[in-house]
């Protein structure tokens, strides 16, 4: 809803500015106060090795998030919602060869089925003219998918030594400081030129979902049984979500067929999810 017929950049740029500006009092209660002393959203103070660290995955996660909103920008929610479904593969062959997860049969069924349902999705697409082989905002979801699963993976790492408030909060503030770059430098010469920036108040909200949500992300990866790949594919049944959005509010076309590839995600979620038992 924010980004229809909006430019990119600076969407992305408010939501990362209004992110940061939730936290800036849970930083400054715990620096200078000790009423947050004790409790989940205390922001412990962080050596300078871990800053570098938490501004490596704001880079990751801005990567992902600015190849992903010119993709939701010019693609239907129904497309680039199921093909992002198919990240937490990618994640989970990744937590394979890095933290030696291992796929059992559920697992390669689930994924198999992932497989298959981003190749009947490319199908889908064509009827609507986007061709997955010629379509750059294809690309550029794909690329997102990448960063993505690099995240996640990241993440892992990260909170196996670190706090979540320490993540969440400077990570969001490294991202605003990096997009103001991008915004004063790259978009705002060139705005002309691209399509022009209205201000919109459901912007506020993007920031006030992927707060919570990321604060409930970073939380259930602290503790030392979970697995990445699983955390990821739950998180990812959001699809579910943006599909139903696609066909109520944005009225998008051929929802029967994409349907039947959205079935295949969710089955290959489940079959993973199976393999986990």
């Amino acid at each position: 809803m924010s980004l229809n017929g909006n430019a990119v950049i600076p969407v992305l740029f408010f939501n990362t500015l209004i992110s940061s500006l939730i936290f800036v009092p849970f930083i400054l209660l715990s620096f200078y106060t000790d009423c947050l002393d004790g409790t989940m959203v205390y922001v412990p103070r962080a050596s300078l090795e871990d800053h570098l660290k938490v501004l490596i995955k704001a880079v990751i996660v801005l990567s992902s998030w600015i190849s992903g909103y010119f993709a939701l920008k010019h693609l239907p929610l129904t497309i680039t919602g199921p093909i992002k479904a198919s990240q937490p593969v990618l994640t989970l062959l990744g937590a394979m060869l890095l933290f030696g997860e291992r796929l059992n049969l559920f697992q390669w069924v689930g994924v198999l089925l992932s497989i298959a349902s981003f190749y009947l999705l490319s199908s889908s697409g064509k009827k609507e003219g986007i061709h997955f082989a010629h379509n750059k905002w294809i690309f550029f979801t794909v690329l997102s998918i990448l960063t993505g699963a690099m995240s996640g993976l990241y993440d892992k790492h990260l909170m196996r030594s670190m706090d979540v408030m320490t993540v969440q909060v400077w990570f969001n503030v490294y991202q605003c400081v990096i997009m103001s770059f991008i915004l004063l430098f790259l978009w705002y010469p060139n705005r002309k030129k691209s399509t022009p920036f209205q201000w919109r108040w459901n912007i506020i909200f993007i920031s006030v979902f992927l707060c919570v949500a990321d604060w409930v992300y970073f939380y259930a990866l602290t503790f030392p049984d979970s697995m990445i790949s699983i955390v990821s594919m739950v998180r990812r049944s959001n699809v579910l979500v943006t599909f139903l959005a696609g066909a109520i509010f944005f009225h998008e076309k051929n929802l029967k067929n994409k349907a039947i590839d959205l079935f295949l995600v969710l089955l290959g979620m489940i079959f993973l999810y199976l393999g986990t038992k």
